[in-house]
């Protein structure tokens, strides 16, 4: 009885451990805010990776990309593709991502997703910055501040408002002096920029 007692209590344990490290995943880092409004039809199609903090699912990675899609549940399609120069081989990973609140009421929704590249595991997807209404750039980050990204629809971004976001970053705490910054080969550009604004 007391085996079966302690077993109940550790499975328990274990379940409410998993419960909080799954719910930190979708999590918001302290004193950042989601976008309040976003609308997926035109955040859909190819971003080009800006800047990063490193992580080791994209360590070593140039000519980033993400690309999304709708999905047939109502979720988005996820596609990170990247260059390794070691291995001189594109890698690409498919995942899906589903916004985590409920639908605003002018049907836009608020930057907060979750995502999975990893069966049911999900993590958070947060739009914290977004250019409106071209949505010609955007930042995002994770649960914490050990992951952020800014992404563009062309592969260079102007450097004003590249050091525009990495101000405001930075002034909301995450490890600018630590960002990499992509590589994106002039020879992979193949893009049109503004097919995504609707009007």
């Amino acid at each position: 009885m007391l085996t079966m007692t302690l077993l109940n209590n550790s499975l328990r344990h274990l379940l409410i451990s998993s419960c909080l490290l799954l719910s930190s995943c979708m999590g918001v880092p302290d004193n950042v805010k989601v976008i309040e409004s976003f609308d997926a039809n035109q955040y859909l199609g190819t971003w080009y990776e800006i800047a990063r903090l490193d992580h080791s699912f994209e360590r070593g990675l140039d000519n980033v990309t993400a690309t999304y899609s709708l999905r047939d549940d109502g979720g988005i399609k996820v596609i990170n593709r990247g260059f390794n120069s070691k291995t001189k081989e594109w890698e690409q990973a498919v995942g899906k991502a589903y916004f985590i609140d409920p639908v605003n009421a002018d049907k836009t929704n608020t930057g907060k997703l979750k995502v999975s590249f990893f069966g049911p595991f999900y993590g958070a997807y947060n739009i914290i910055e977004l250019d409106k209404p071209y949505y010609n750039y955007v930042m995002i980050c994770g649960p914490d501040k050990s992951y952020f990204w800014i992404l563009s629809r062309t592969p260079q971004l102007s450097y004003p408002i590249k050091q525009h976001l990495i101000a405001q970053a930075k002034e909301l705490g995450f490890e600018t002096d630590k960002l990499i910054y992509v590589n994106q080969s002039p020879e992979a550009v193949n893009y049109e920029a503004g097919r995504h604004v609707t009007q």
